[in-house]
């Protein structure tokens, strides 16, 4: 290869080019809506590309493949999929404060539901569209630039009468930017579009006399009034809204709590996800009043119904509601667009002034064009008339010339050389004919009809009329009132025609608040079987089965239904487990396993011992593991919050035996696999922190661990049996913590 042809340049400099021409072309060509027209690339391009084809709002609808074939192959050439979505979303009524599309079949639904295949819909141009977005693209009040293959041209925005990026707001993520405004009424922002024009030195505070904030097609409530004038002085801050929540009285007392508007940034997954974090509500026991809930929106609204229990407190559930779910949530404003072909964050009063001189830019060049139009007309009806004076010269030039530009020679510049007159005196009156080029031409392109007295009469009517449209568009194009005027003109016909009432309410709401239902507090019973399952009882039910609970299960003891469950594992992990999660049912059922309701796990430990918060904060805790290391634990030091903690501080490979809460217990016999027996006085244990490992217990031999431990009172004859010999506990030789113990010999 030629070296010569080879260009060496830095890496990363080429890196850093390339990527900020990516980035930049993101922002500017994909991603960021144009502050005049309130498009993106590609809805300009869409819209544009319907307006070429003709599929105005007034004829048959086309399908939607056509269109989006029609526009990838002239200007979007960026796959199907983003130009159909476009489309998609600007027929959605559920989306858009203004729809820009009429879509005909499966255009999807505010539940997320998608559309139909572009094969399968059908699609034409608002008329809204057709005149406010479009109207005035045969007036060359545009720029047009050529197409990525520069075999077609488009426009570089389209000549837009209301300020469409607040109408319809805008969403869309470039590279290191997004932008998210939020929709708004038409009639408020048309309104606010005269007011700045009326005045330029308004106040955002005074601006949104008229603006009154975000008006979502999805209504609902924007709940913090106070802080609009901020982020619409900024152009950047947080609108909270909440869905409108209506209540019902059935037949049997009870109320249903039905919401019939939603917040915006539900739209979607959002309902779905709504109904779900509903249920885990429930499941969750964060709310028992609800009895069902139902999902019964249609095309008429939305209309999702929650039943509650006959003694529910409505308004407090709502509030939970309001807390936990996104019925209440927030929409991010961050009000960018493209201005000057660079990107900009614009308060109110920064977009409606681009607005306000896009629309002056493009008044100005309309009636200019209108002006020079007019002024042609004006010149040739003045020479048809002129010629309808001298009609009989005229045609006495036209018979004695010998062609068109002999003919055309003498109307313009008087010259006679070559024609024939039947008189001195029209050869004279010939010389003097002064007509302009344009005149000329119309002259002798005038049909013969023209000469009959109605026409030549209309002719002199639409003279009139052409000069009144002369000076109709030289005081528009001269006195900046007048043109403001015809602005104003314009947009209150839009607002008229296209203008309805607000959707989303404006207000400043309190913070919800949700104040948890008070339990009474009573007693129960926690049963616990050799299998990790566990479940609670009344106390009576236990009282009943005393003999066969006692029986059956591991672990039984007392507990507040408000209180906590600890339990001990032996790798020295202390799990708290709230009573109310506990499921309460009858003696015969089963419960529910450990590992669902606490972060106890089954496969990776062994609860070593059981019982109740409130039991352990009244009494010292002793430990004991494999390799005998032993403390005393004052109980109050597990009174936490947490779900998981460490219990105790284990050495490497020692796992914990035995934890006991000491009631009447004196002694405490330590039982090794190897037979070793060491009984001792509990006084002999030293109270120690949680965190601390103990004090050796017992001398073990190689490999020798604690297997078992136990505890007796005075005067206690509990008999324990091992490898098949009774053995009375208070019968073994009193000895001393730190001892090897006595070997029992079968």
């Amino acid at each position: 290869m030629d070296d010569s042809r080879i260009i060496k340049t830095e890496y990363s400099e080429e890196m850093q080019k390339a990527f900020i021409d990516y980035a930049m072309s993101v922002i500017i060509a994909r991603a960021l809506p144009d502050i005049r027209d309130g498009l993106k690339p590609v809805q300009r391009r869409v819209l544009y590309d319907m307006y070429e084809l003709g599929i105005r709002w007034d004829r048959p609808y086309r399908k939607s493949a056509r269109i989006v074939g029609d526009t990838m192959g002239k200007y979007h050439p960026h796959g199907d999929s983003s130009i159909y979505d476009s489309l998609v979303v600007m027929s959605q009524d559920f989306k858009k404060g203004l729809p820009l599309i009429d879509g005909h079949g499966n255009f999807g639904n505010i539940e997320g539901d998608g559309a139909a295949a572009m094969r399968y819909t059908e699609a034409r141009l608002q008329k809204v569209t057709q005149e406010a977005f479009l109207g005035d693209l045969d007036k060359d009040v545009v720029d047009f630039v050529p197409n990525f293959d520069e075999t077609e041209k488009e426009p570089a925005v389209l000549p837009v009468k209301i300020p469409n990026f607040l109408v319809n707001g805008s969403e869309g993520i470039a590279v290191g930017m997004t932008t998210s405004t939020p929709p708004h009424n038409l009639g408020e922002v048309i309104e606010a579009m005269k007011a700045y024009m009326q005045n330029e030195n308004i106040t955002t505070r005074e601006l949104m006399r008229y603006l009154k904030g975000p008006d979502f097609p999805t209504g609902g409530i924007v709940t913090n009034m106070d802080e609009l004038l901020e982020i619409y002085d900024s152009g950047v801050g947080k609108i909270k809204i909440r869905g409108k929540v209506e209540f019902e009285k059935t037949k049997g007392g009870k109320t249903n709590v039905v919401i019939t508007e939603i917040p915006y940034t539900m739209i979607g997954a959002g309902i779905s996800k709504f109904l779900s974090d509903v249920a885990a509500l429930v499941e969750t026991k964060k709310t028992q009043d609800v009895v069902d809930i139902s999902n019964q929106s249609s095309k008429e609204g939305i209309r999702i119904v929650i039943e509650l229990k006959k003694d529910a407190d409505a308004e407090n559930f709502v509030n939970l509601l309001y807390k936990k779910t996104r019925l209440e949530d927030t929409f991010g404003v961050n009000m960018l667009a493209i201005c000057d072909g660079r990107p900009e964050t614009m308060g109110l009063r920064q977009i409606l002034k681009a607005n306000v001189d896009f629309q002056y830019q493009v008044a100005t060049r309309k009636y200019t064009n209108l002006l020079a139009k007019e002024m042609e007309r004006k010149e040739i009806q003045e020479g048809l008339i002129k010629a309808c004076n001298v009609i009989d010269l005229i045609i006495e030039i036209l018979r004695g010339s010998k062609d068109r530009n002999m003919a055309k020679a003498c109307l313009v510049e008087g010259k006679i050389d070559g024609i024939k007159f039947k008189s001195k005196e029209s050869k004279i009156m010939a010389t003097q004919l002064m007509f302009s080029e344009k005149q000329a031409n119309a002259i002798l392109e005038m049909r013969l009809y023209k000469l009959i007295g109605l026409e030549i009469e209309a002719l002199i009517n639409e003279h009139e009329e052409t000069m009144a449209n002369i000076y109709r568009y030289e005081d528009i194009l001269e006195r900046r009132d007048s043109m403001a005027q015809v602005i104003i003109n314009e947009l209150d016909e839009y607002k008229k025609e296209y203008g309805r009432k607000r959707r989303t309410s404006i207000e400043n709401a309190e913070e919800a608040v949700y104040k948890e239902k008070e339990i009474e507090e009573t007693d129960v019973c926690i049963l616990v079987d050799r299998f990790g399952y566990i479940k609670t009882i009344d106390t009576a039910t236990y009282e009943r089965n005393k003999e066969a609970a006692d029986a059956e299960n591991r672990f039984v003891f007392y507990c507040k239904n408000t209180g906590r469950v600890c339990v001990f594992t032996d790798t020295g992990q202390l799990h708290t487990i709230k009573v109310m999660d506990i499921p309460f049912g009858k003696f015969r059922d089963k419960g529910t396993p450990l590992d669902n309701i606490s972060n106890y796990n089954s496969e990776k430990e062994q609860v070593v011992y059981m019982t109740s918060q409130t039991e352990l904060n009244l009494r010292q805790v002793v430990f004991v593991t494999a390799q005998s290391m032993m403390k005393l634990v004052d109980g109050g030091e597990f009174d936490v919050s947490k779900r998981t903690v460490a219990a105790t501080k284990l050495a490497d490979g020692d796992t914990v035996v035995s934890v006991v809460t000491l009631l009447e217990q004196r002694y405490i016999v330590l039982q090794t696999k190897d037979g070793f027996f060491l009984k001792f006085s509990l006084e002999e244990i030293p109270e120690k922190k949680k965190g601390a490992i103990g004090v050796r217990g017992m001398k073990l031999g190689p490999k020798d661990v604690v297997e078992n431990v136990y505890y007796t009172m005075v005067l206690d004859n509990t008999t324990i049996q091992y490898k098949e010999k009774n053995i009375v506990l208070n019968d073994l030789k009193n000895g001393k913590r730190d001892t090897k113990g006595t070997k029992i010999r079968i």
